[in-house]
């Protein structure tokens, strides 16, 4: 995309009430790797400020000691964004080459992700970064088998960090870990209670780079279930029994139209029930592939990146669907755009 890399980044940071968002960004605000970097939260007394707090520029904002720059949300997001960069460019902040947003944790990720891709002056001046959703181990079985919101937070993630792993029970743990791989096989699961955890590579968008996963299971998770808890999936059947992903592999490269005018379609009729898409195709007439990403009816702008990450150059797609016949859709891309999937797989998420 011309002109992406000048735009200011934009990281969401959400997850189900106690989750763990708040300990998290409490934890990243002391990061030297947040200096040059805005930070927009509800409330200042939620997130627990005082030992870090340097001045107070004015009711809504605070200097950290980071160089961070932490704002209160007080009214929608186009605004709060506008402000901090109206502000920037008088001189009125120090500069912040980034901007983190912590949502509430019944927020559906999806308004958000819309006012960052559509909203004119927003668009024109940052770009959406990566999602990061926490995901309570302890407590997963009750968000997740209950509230659609932690759903669509884990399917919108781009990296998915379990938390309180040190005080669920190893089943429990891995239970959790092997259902955020089936409800959302593209992202990235990493640990909170992790004393080396790295802010700054936590927060480092890298749309399509897998290190360590090639070939044919490139966005493909291993099959081989972890021992999980009986109880955990059984709870999670309750809301999550039509929630699934279909992973795909296609042999040949696509005619860009025909899979925008495809996809278009497709987002149009189903994309309510779309939770994610996200692929790295093979495009006629380009030796580069392109990486696309959306959830629910929402695109973000297609990225031409610089190379292929693996050796394999041909196209993979995810999607992650609530009730959608995924046989119809595998028909219905292949008869559309003319490209055959050599590879697929449909994992349940309560399977």
């Amino acid at each position: 995309m011309t002109g992406a890399r000048d735009l200011t980044p934009v990281n969401v940071l959400t997850g189900f009430l106690g989750s763990g968002k708040t300990t998290l960004l409490q934890r990243m605000l002391r990061s030297p790797a947040l200096s040059r970097t805005a930070v927009l939260i509800n409330e200042f007394g939620e997130v627990g400020l005082d030992h870090l707090l340097v001045q107070q520029v004015d009711e809504a904002v605070v200097l950290l000691e980071s160089g961070c720059i932490c704002c209160t949300i007080r009214g929608d997001l186009t605004q709060a964004l506008r402000g901090l960069l109206s502000r920037r460019e008088r001189g009125e902040l120090a500069y912040f080459d980034r901007v983190v947003i912590e949502t509430t944790g019944l927020a559906d990720p999806g308004p958000i992700l819309y006012t960052l891709l559509s909203e004119p002056v927003v668009q024109h001046h940052f770009r959406l970064g990566n999602v990061i959703t926490t995901v309570d181990a302890v407590n997963a079985e009750l968000h997740l088998s209950r509230n659609p919101e932690g759903i669509k937070q884990v399917a919108a993630a781009d990296r998915l960090l379990i938390t309180k792993t040190d005080l669920a029970l190893p089943e429990q743990s891995a239970a959790v870990r092997e259902t955020l791989a089936r409800l959302n096989p593209s992202a990235e699961i990493w640990h909170a209670v992790d004393e080396a955890l790295d802010i700054g590579e936590l927060l480092e968008v890298r749309p399509a780079t897998r290190p360590g996963e090639g070939g044919q299971r490139y966005w493909f998770k291993a099959a081989d279930a972890q021992s999980a808890a009986s109880s955990y999936l059984d709870a999670l059947r309750r809301h999550g029994e039509d929630v699934s992903s279909l992973s795909l592999i296609l042999d040949q490269p696509l005619d860009w139209t025909a899979f925008g005018i495809w996809l278009s379609m497709l987002l149009n009729r189903h994309g309510n029930d779309v939770l994610r898409v996200k692929g790295i195709l093979a495009v006629q007439g380009i030796d580069a592939p392109v990486f696309i990403n959306g959830v629910q009816h929402i695109v973000h702008p297609p990225q031409h990146l610089e190379r292929w990450p693996t050796d394999d150059h041909r196209s993979r797609l995810v999607f992650i669907t609530r009730g959608i016949d995924h046989q119809r859709l595998l028909r219905s891309l292949e008869a559309f755009c003319g490209a055959r999937a050599v590879e697929h797989a449909v994992r349940q998420a309560a399977e």
